[in-house]
């Protein structure tokens, strides 16, 4: 669903969630930098100096990556106000609190980038599972292969899932949204196919 913000008297609707299937848009995301840039004004509207200085950017660095997220549709000036010596600033924002990349979408090349966020995501909700197996006097046994091979299989999994949130109300914040969407992934493939029988004492 979506959270409203006003910007000159007009209501702007933020997304919760966002599925990215345009290969052009997915390219631009998989930048750590820019990555980064929707973290920061994800939890909080900044503007061009005060990103400049919490990233250790140059004023015309920053703008690069503003502008580009900005024509992709990936962010808005959500305010604008005067400041110091009557200069106009921009407070920027995304238009979602949420992007899902659509990993089948991506070429070879990004999805090797990619992957590695999924991996260790993955392994952290492995880590939690652990720690219940070990109540039960149980080891979860599990290769560096098999991870990324389940990896890959949630990754596949997420742009379905996350499209089921693109339309509901979430008051949630984005750390809640993605431990949501990845364990309602998880769920998913561990109940069926070929990891069916793999946490049977577990889960």
């Amino acid at each position: 669903m979506y959270s409203l913000e006003k910007l000159s008297g007009v209501n702007v609707a933020r997304k919760t969630v966002q599925v990215i299937d345009d290969l052009k848009t997915i390219k631009l995301l998989a930048d750590p930098l820019r990555r980064e840039i929707i973290r920061e004004i994800t939890n909080k509207p900044q503007t061009q100096s005060q990103l400049a200085r919490k990233l250790e950017l140059s004023p015309s660095s920053t703008m690069h990556h503003l502008k580009k997220l900005r024509e992709a549709g990936l962010i808005k000036v959500g305010r604008s106000e005067v400041g110091a010596y009557g200069i106009v600033e921009k407070f920027y924002e995304p238009t979602a609190n949420l992007f899902i990349e659509d990993y089948k979408k991506t070429s070879s090349k990004v999805q090797k980038y990619l992957i590695h966020t999924h991996v260790e995501r993955l392994r952290g909700m492995l880590a939690v599972l652990q720690l219940l197996a070990e109540k039960k006097g149980k080891l979860i046994q599990i290769s560096a292969e098999e991870i990324r091979g389940m990896a890959q299989e949630i990754a596949d999994l997420l742009p379905e899932i996350a499209k089921k949130y693109e339309e509901e109300q979430v008051n949630e914040n984005k750390e809640i949204l993605i431990i949501r969407i990845y364990s309602e992934a998880l769920k998913s493939l561990i109940s069926k196919g070929a990891w069916k029988d793999f946490f049977p004492e577990v889960l």
